[in-house]
């Protein structure tokens, strides 16, 4: 059974003459009485009298309904699969690491609506392993995380990277180490460290630094916002390893200090400066629609290609709502 032998069956019941459904099908009426007779070889019955009209016979009749239903549902198929090649969809999902959506995404976001204003855009903040794990499932278009090889291996994965960001360490200004100008692991490694939660990137870079020293790593507390680490650490002698555009508040707080991480002359080409890498992740397929493409091209754009100078980043915005 063919689209076109359901179509010409349709012609012919609504119209009841071969010739007529020829016309509104414009073909020929020897094509339309072939479609119709594979659809009965198929079917093995007849789903017409042929005598001076065509009338539906039984099977006719109890084709019908089913015939406008699969052509109907193939019409709205076509109409929106036309609707989405031509840039015409009603949302765009976005999933972003906290950090993004705070400070780099708001300009990204006016721009867009400008272009786009009938696409309905959805922002919602997760961990990178979190953000990667729903586009994946298809739950959102497009995400911008830290790099994790390991969640981007499809092939139909396109992986963009962004930026590198420094990884400094937080404490409380009157922290023994404070009066360190870089903290040297092993003293770093003293003391109990604030990390985040499961499913953060920035949780994988810390366990991962710790167990390639060989440097037992004490994990006193999971946390997930920046603000949550300020206050803690403010008032204790717990460490934290943030990257930078989590640390741009606490730049400006006279109650903590920010200290690189100390790297030997002799460590300096096997151990190089703690960074994290910012990538964009989408699907090869989604790149082909226009509004998913339009707002890949305006981060890229719009967000640095390096993170090394705290002051550098922009204020933070409230704009964004993580959800």
């Amino acid at each position: 059974m063919r689209l076109e032998q359901l179509q010409a069956f349709l012609a012919v019941a609504e119209t009841g003459s071969f010739q007529q459904a020829a016309r509104r099908c414009q073909v020929t009426q020897s094509t339309v009485s072939r479609q119709v007779q594979a659809l009965e070889t198929g079917l093995g019955i007849p789903l017409f009298h042929r005598s001076t009209q065509a009338t539906l016979t039984v099977a006719g009749d109890r084709l019908l309904p089913r015939a406008r239903k699969i052509c109907q549902e193939w019409h709205t198929a076509e109409t929106e699969i036309s609707d989405l090649r031509m840039g015409k969809q009603p949302e765009l999902c976005v999933a972003a690491i906290h950090s993004i959506c705070a400070y780099h995404l708001p300009p990204v976001l006016h721009q867009f609506c400008q272009a786009y204003p009938d696409v309905q855009l959805r922002v919602t903040a997760l961990g990178s392993d979190r953000a990667l794990k729903v586009l994946k499932d298809g739950l959102v278009d497009l995400a911008i995380v830290m790099h994790n090889r390991f969640m981007v291996t499809s092939p139909e994965m396109v992986v963009e990277p962004l930026y590198d960001e420094p990884i400094q360490v937080l404490m409380a200004a009157t922290h023994p180490l404070a009066s360190h100008a870089a903290i040297p692991w092993d003293e770093l490694a003293r003391y109990p460290q604030v990390v985040f939660k499961d499913g953060y990137g920035m949780q994988r870079i810390v366990q991962e630094q710790f167990a390639r020293r060989g440097t037992p790593l004490t994990a006193a507390l999971e946390l997930n916002t920046p603000d949550a680490f300020r206050g803690v650490v403010r008032h204790s002698e717990m460490l934290a390893l943030l990257p930078n555009s989590s640390l741009i508040e606490a730049a400006h707080d006279p109650t903590l200090a920010i200290r690189p991480i100390a790297t030997s002359a002799t460590q300096a080409v096997a151990d190089p400066p703690l960074s994290r890498q910012v990538v964009m992740v989408t699907t090869s397929d989604r790149l082909q629609i226009p509004p998913i493409r339009h707002f890949y091209d305006l981060i890229l754009a719009h967000l640095p290609h390096c993170g090394d100078d705290i002051s550098q980043l922009p204020t933070p915005s409230s704009s964004v709502a993580s959800s």
